[in-house]
């Protein structure tokens, strides 16, 4: 059974000790950590960015010399480093007038609005991962890396499945930040 959700956790008291936005921020450090995917003076697109810990993380990565561009169905509140943008991510005309061309890294810690239905919300996920893909598709440099919150459930092994036939390597990721009874899990794609 899992355990009970505790709205203050750990994760949530030490992104207010630390002025991050959010407790997800420590899944991308996770991340970063294992894969080190951030470096200065890279380009990264960060799709579902609001309320923006991933951003404040990965400007302070990245530094001056880089470009952190954070898009978002919500206005994220403005942050040092770091450009942000109100599109929805399936809009492409949307998205040719604010993005690079090329970016080295793409972030997605996108969740459906959930329903409460579980195979609806896994769904959900699959096709907001599936128009992450596409961007990726588009302004991921040769060699560029996507990372990709999806949830799991039915749908996750063909998703999988699809990814590995279409990218050079492709890697799985629990944070160890994710709520106990979170579905989610990171999927790493590499160009």
């Amino acid at each position: 059974m899992p355990k009970p959700y505790t709205p203050n956790d750990k994760w949530s008291q030490k992104a207010t000790a630390e002025g991050y936005r959010a407790r997800s921020v420590y899944k991308l450090i996770e991340l970063d950590e294992k894969f080190r995917l951030i470096h200065p003076g890279m380009t990264v697109l960060d799709l579902g960015a609001a309320p923006g810990s991933w951003l404040q993380y990965t400007a302070q990565k990245v530094g001056p010399k880089g470009t952190v561009i954070g898009v978002d169905l919500t206005e994220i509140e403005p942050i040092e480093g770091a450009q942000t943008f109100v599109a929805d991510i399936t809009d492409n005309k949307a998205l040719e007038k604010i993005l690079p061309a090329h970016v080295g890294l793409i972030l997605s810690d996108l969740a459906p609005k959930t329903s409460g239905i579980q195979d609806i919300d896994q769904w959900k996920s699959i096709e907001l991962s599936q128009a992450v893909l596409a961007v990726a598709r588009e302004r991921l440099k040769p060699g560029g890396v996507c990372v990709i919150k999806v949830l799991r459930g039915a749908d996750f092994d063909e998703f999988l499945r699809d990814a590995k036939k279409e990218w050079a390597d492709v890697r799985t990721f629990s944070a160890k930040a994710s709520r106990d009874r979170s579905k989610e899990i990171y999927v790493l794609l590499v160009l």
